[in-house]
C-alpha cells in the first residue's frame, strides 16, 4: 500500500489469464502467488509474493518452478522480470533459474496538465468492431519492428474487456500505448502506461514525443491527476526525454533477462514498460536456459 496505493496488481492479471497464475498453499491456506505473462515472443513473471511470516522457507523457489516451466513451453525468445537491485537475496534466487541482472528500470510519475496537447490519436474503445482487427494489426506491426514476435494484443484486449482503461494509437499508426485509467493497475486518479512503443527509425524520437502527448491527453480527458510510466534506462533517449518532460522516478528496479542479452532494452528502442506492475528480445526460437 505504501508503494502502489490502491493499484490492483492481482485481480486484472488473474481475470485475463487464470491459467497463467499460480498459488502456494500451506495447510489449505494460500501463502504466496506468482503470475506469468506472454507478450508473443517475450515472457515475464511477477509479482511473486510470499506471506511475510513464511519468508526463508523456500516457497518463492517453489513458486518459480511452474512459472519457468510454463514460459519454457511457450518457447519465447527471451523472458524477464523486475526486482529490487539492492536485494542480493532476490538476485540470487532468480539467477538460479537462469535470469541475469541487466539495466535499471525507472518507474516514473508526473502530474497531468489540463492543457495537454491536442488530440492526434484514435482509441481501441472508439473503434468499431469490424475495424478493431486492423488496429491490432497496426500495433503488432510496431512491436514486431521493435523486437521480432513481440505482441501485446493480450494486454489490449484485457484492458478493454475488463474496462481498465484504453489503448491509444497514433493517427499515422506509428505508435501505441496501453493505458490503465483510474482503476486496475493504475489506482485512483492515475493513468498507468502498461506498455507503449513507437516504430524504430530516424523519426522514432519525434513519434515517442507524440505518443507521450497522446497518453497525457487521454489522462486529461478522463480528469486524472497523475501519470505513471516505466522505462528501462538502456533506452537512453526515451528515458532522457521523459526526464525533460518532468517525469520523476519514484521506484527503481533492475531488469533480469534470460538469455542474458539486450532484447529490446537497447538505445534505439522507444518503449515504455515495467514488469513490476504488469499491473506490471535475436536468434532462433529456443527454450529458456536455466
Amino acid at each position: 500500500m505504501l508503494v502502489f496505493g490502491d493499484a490492483d496488481l492481482v485481480r486484472p492479471r488473474f481475470a485475463a489469464a487464470p491459467n497463467w497464475a499460480f498459488a502456494a498453499e500451506r495447510e489449505g491456506e494460500i501463502v504466496g502467488s506468482n503470475f506469468a505473462t506472454r507478450w508473443g515472443s517475450f515472457g515475464f513473471f511477477g509479482p511473486l509474493t510470499v506471506r511475510h511470516d513464511l519468508w526463508g522457507r523456500g516457497i518463492a523457489s517453489r513458486l518459480m518452478e511452474p512459472v519457468v516451466e510454463l514460459i519454457d513451453s511457450w518457447q519465447v525468445r527471451q523472458a524477464g522480470l523486475f526486482t529490487f537491485p539492492q536485494s542480493a537475496k532476490h538476485i540470487r534466487l532468480y539467477q538460479k533459474f537462469g535470469f541475469w541482472p541487466r539495466q535499471l528500470t525507472a518507474v516514473m510519475e508526473k502530474g497531468v496538465s489540463p492543457s495537454a496537447p491536442p488530440r492526434q490519436f484514435t482509441t481501441y474503445s472508439e473503434t468499431a468492431d469490424p475495424q478493431r482487427p486492423g488496429l491490432l494489426s497496426a500495433c503488432r506491426d510496431v512491436t514486431h519492428a521493435v523486437f521480432d514476435g513481440l505482441d501485446v494484443e493480450h494486454e489490449i484486449r484485457a484492458t478493454h474487456d475488463q474496462s481498465l482503461g484504453d489503448t491509444v494509437l497514433l493517427d499515422d499508426g506509428s505508435g501505441f500505448a496501453v493505458c490503465h485509467c483510474d482503476t486496475g493497475e493504475a489506482g485512483t486518479g492515475t493513468c498507468f502506461v502498461k506498455f507503449g512503443a513507437v516504430r524504430p527509425g530516424s523519426d522514432a524520437a519525434e513519434r515517442f514525443e507524440r505518443l507521450l502527448d497522446a497518453c497525457e491527453r487521454l489522462a486529461a480527458d478522463r480528469g486524472l491527476r497523475r501519470m505513471v510510466a516505466g522505462v528501462n534506462v538502456a533506452r537512453h533517449d526515451a528515458y532522457r526525454r521523459m526526464l525533460e518532460r518532468e517525469y520523476r522516478t519514484f521506484l527503481q528496479g533492475v531488469v533480469m533477462l534470460n538469455p542474458n542479452e539486450d532484447g529490446y532494452c537497447r538505445a534505439d528502442a522507444y518503449v515504455i514498460d515495467d514488469y513490476s506492475k504488469a499491473r506490471r528480445r535475436t536468434g532462433s526460437v529456443t527454450p529458456l536456459r536455466r
